[in-house]
């Protein structure tokens, strides 16, 4: 960028020079020029201080050779509201460009095409990437920012929020992982490229990856719930004679579905083979949990599943787990009653987490999901984090702490 660092620039080399930039960019020339002529202005307010805000200060930039004069005009018109000058005298006009102003103005005209270059190598970027949104790709860890994580992922980077990181997964640099393109986000510092781990999708597209059969259409992914970092249950079915959708999803001696796991940092995976018979589905849905009986509602979608008292903990799971993914895959609304006829657990189908079923209120929930502690045992096993916030309102804390020592209650009558 030497180029308009000379004072002595022969007559078009400024002007190639830009319109080479522009050329090569895809920039317009005219939003160069502008956008020198608005950093010069910038640049003269700084090193002159205060000045006379009854003028018009503007720059006559020659595009030939890049030399640069500030002029000052009586202000005619300016708007009432935000200020902006409308029209100005031009014909009483008078040059005042400071001394050494052609120094800065070329200095400043450097910051401005390097600044507009990697503008447009950023929006380069986002748009390469914007027609990639749901697909896979192979990131690396850069750094840490605050509780974002920073990746490379080719031609550019990408931010993974917290709420888009597997629980109980920590990042190290230089790691590389499979991610999911989410979206494109607007922020005060420009658009940013948002990747997941978090999300059903990147395990439909994990398994389209490593299995033939889903990829070309002969098994077909018919539903997945997930609770990422900790447990994945999804349903399969042929849509060709002869094709086995758990025995493809699964491969000879377990080794596609293990490369799923290897990238899912060892998340469990169930894979279900679809049923139109939803009593079967439910059941496939909540194993290994055996004995059940299941009555259903259809048309309000409920479901009341009693269970022999040496089958409740399995058909629950741990925190709720096992019956609150049974409900979001197969769509019911699942209460779970022991053989004596007590509920024992209830859930709706569209809780994401264990802490979903504790009834926080919205501002609760987002922070602990913003620090991982979605289920009861993380808030057990990491109370110094949580128990001190002052985001967390009294009455979410009570909520917290009565289930915290529910829980420690039941695992000292376990003997745990």
């Amino acid at each position: 960028m030497a180029i308009v660092q000379n004072a002595n620039l022969s007559r078009t080399e400024f002007a190639a020079a830009i319109n080479q930039i522009a050329t090569e960019r895809k920039i317009d020339p005219a939003d160069i020029y502008e956008a020198i002529r608005q950093a010069l202005v910038s640049a003269y307010r700084k090193q002159m201080g205060d000045l006379d805000e009854s003028f018009y200060y503007y720059v006559d930039l020659d595009e030939n050779n890049g030399a640069a004069r500030i002029f000052k005009a009586p202000i005619i018109k300016q708007d009432a509201e935000n200020l902006e000058v409308l029209e100005w005298d031009e014909k009483k006009a008078e040059d005042v460009t400071p001394a050494g102003f052609g120094r800065i103005a070329a200095q400043t005209a450097k910051q401005v095409i390097l600044q507009r270059i990697r503008r447009s190598e950023h929006d380069t970027i986002i748009a390469a990437y914007r027609d990639r949104i749901g697909e896979v790709v192979t990131g690396q860890v850069l750094r840490m920012q605050g509780r974002s994580v920073i990746m490379d992922i080719g031609r550019g980077q990408a931010v993974m929020p917290p709420e888009e990181q597997m629980r109980g997964e920590f990042y190290r640099l230089n790691q590389r992982l499979a991610v999911l393109i989410k979206e494109i986000s607007e922020t005060p510092h420009g658009e940013q490229i948002i990747v997941t781990r978090a999300t059903a999708s990147l395990v439909s597209k994990l398994f389209e990856r490593e299995v033939p059969e889903v990829s070309s259409g002969a098994v077909e992914i018919v539903a997945i719930a997930r609770e990422a970092g900790v447990r994945t249950k999804l349903t399969v079915k042929s849509t060709q004679d002869g094709v086995d959708p758990v025995g493809s999803c699964v491969g000879q001696r377990g080794v596609r579905v293990q490369k799923v796991i290897e990238e899912l940092n060892n998340e469990k995976v169930d894979i279900i083979p679809f049923s139109a018979d939803d009593r079967l589905l439910l059941q496939a849905a909540l194993a290994p949990a055996e004995g059940l009986k299941i009555d259903i509602d259809s048309k309000s979608r409920l479901v009341t599943v009693t269970a022999p008292d040496d089958q409740l903990s399995l058909v629950i799971g741990r925190g709720g787990q096992n019956v609150r993914l049974a409900a979001k895959l197969t769509g019911y609304q699942v209460t779970v009653k022991s053989a004596a006829g007590q509920v024992q657990s209830a859930v709706t189908g569209k809780e994401d987490y264990e802490i979903d079923t504790f009834d926080l209120q919205a501002d609760t929930r987002e922070i602990l999901i913003q620090h991982k502690l979605t289920t009861l045992a993380d808030l057990v096993r990491f109370r110094d984090k949580w128990v001190n916030m002052n985001e967390i309102n009294e009455v979410d804390q009570k909520i917290l702490l009565a289930k915290v020592a529910e829980y420690l209650e039941q695992e000292t009558k376990r003997g745990v």
